[in-house]
């Protein structure tokens, strides 16, 4: 059974920087599509980041230049840095993982930017 963990939320202050870590067991890591959604408070959740078995990323035009997401094969963990955080970014972040039409995602961790 896969599972998928997150880490690494907390408390951020404007203008900061985070990572985030998900971990995934059970699964076949090397074959699975990995993304990063996030949900803020009172909104739709919105795709943040995704990256390809072979590691290759794409990101929203709302992400792209703040957010960096990679991956380690070795320790089958997938990573989200988050740059010159926004109060905007405020949201509870989920990892995904997809590999031939089984998904699952995790429980989340949550992100505050705030002074």
């Amino acid at each position: 059974q896969v599972q998928v963990v997150e880490s690494g939320g907390g408390l951020v202050e404007p203008g900061g920087s985070l990572t985030l870590s998900c971990t995934i067991s059970g699964g076949t890591f090397t074959l699975a599509t990995m993304a990063w959604n996030r949900q803020a408070p009172g909104r739709e959740q919105e795709r943040v980041a995704v990256i390809s078995p072979s590691g290759t990323a794409s990101y929203p035009d709302s992400t792209k230049g703040r957010f960096t997401i990679s991956r380690d094969n070795a320790r089958n963990t997938v990573e989200l840095q988050i740059n010159s955080l926004k109060p905007e970014d405020t949201a509870v972040y989920y990892c995904g993982y997809a590999v031939a039409g089984l998904d699952r995602w995790g429980q989340g961790t949550l992100v505050i930017v705030s002074t």
